[in-house]
């Protein structure tokens, strides 16, 4: 649920131009959909099983769907032990992770105030590439969209009340989950941004990692379902093959025919997408601040990418 430069979940490479059958426009609507009805299909999956279940299923799903793009494509593994050892780091913070505190997040807190904290990741990631990046020069803009990205969250979570009502916990998990996605891209860009291998080999990899990651995990924090509820069954399905697996496949090509400048545009659909389906579907509740404050949200995060001097 993440983007080209932040939702996101791929490797530093992008597949060569290819023809397309079908207009990137729609393909990037379609993208947006995909990811912000994702927090949606979180809540629906969380209903049945444990969060650590939900993400299993999910990265488990997705891996299935990139293995068999690669087995159409004709793509292998990457290969190295330094390669493997990077992308178990890179499973864990671009994917494990937050995908698991996602999930516990919207145990306690609405689906669309967590597609809103998952627009704040162009923000942590500006603010950590001003550190972490030599080339990412801080100019007047980017500052300015720092600070005012970070009035809107606060906007958001109404601190001029107190934080009244909000839920702290569940807040701070959706946060945290939007803070891993920058960690994870730095990561992969001091250690894997020119290893020769193909964007979905890697990420294929990458999921693969992740899911066996979450194999791990989950038996020894949770119990084997009784009973299989179906839609949150099927919620957690559509969450892996269409949220993950379907959506990296969507990313790549846009990436390569359009450029990740304007392929990373469809983070500032997300949250809108993801707080309509809350509203309309899950009869989420909605005051004045939440769609004001992810106004501004979105407004900072597009000046942290200006990379005009200024």
């Amino acid at each position: 649920m993440t983007t080209v430069t932040a939702p996101a979940q791929t490797s530093p490479q992008a597949p060569a131009p290819s023809r397309r059958a079908l207009d990137w426009r729609l393909r990037f609507g379609a993208l947006s959909l995909i990811w912000g009805f994702s927090f949606l299909l979180i809540k629906v999956g969380t209903g049945g099983y444990a969060p650590f279940q939900v993400t299993l299923g999910r990265l488990a799903f997705g891996t299935a769907i990139l293995a068999v793009a690669m087995a159409v494509k004709r793509e292998r593994l990457p290969r190295g032990a330094r390669t493997w050892a990077h992308l178990t780091v890179a499973a864990f913070l671009l994917n494990a992770l937050p995908f698991s505190l996602f999930a516990y997040a919207e145990l306690s807190i609405p689906s669309a105030l967590a597609g809103i904290c998952n627009a704040t990741s162009p923000l942590w990631g500006m603010a950590l590439s001003l550190v972490a990046l030599s080339e990412d020069r801080p100019t007047r803009l980017r500052v300015a969209g720092l600070g005012l990205g970070f009035l809107g969250v606060l906007t958001v979570l109404g601190a001029w009340q107190g934080f009244h009502g909000l839920d702290t916990r569940g807040t701070t998990l959706a946060l945290l989950a939007s803070l891993s996605y920058p960690i994870g891209w730095i990561y992969l860009r001091r250690t894997l941004a020119h290893t020769g291998s193909s964007a979905l080999s890697m990420t294929g990899a990458q999921l693969l990692l992740a899911t066996l990651q979450l194999a791990v995990v989950t038996p020894v924090f949770t119990t084997f379902p009784s009973r299989f509820p179906l839609v949150p069954l099927l919620a957690t399905a559509a969450l892996g093959a269409l949220g993950t697996g379907l959506a990296l496949l969507i990313q790549y090509g846009l990436v390569a025919e359009v450029g990740p400048t304007t392929a990373q545009m469809v983070t500032y659909f997300i949250p809108v997408i993801a707080t309509a389906a809350g509203v309309a579907i899950l009869n989420e509740p909605l005051s004045w601040s939440t769609p004001v404050g992810a106004a501004i949200v979105l407004a900072g995060a597009a000046l942290t990418q200006a990379r005009g001097k200024s």
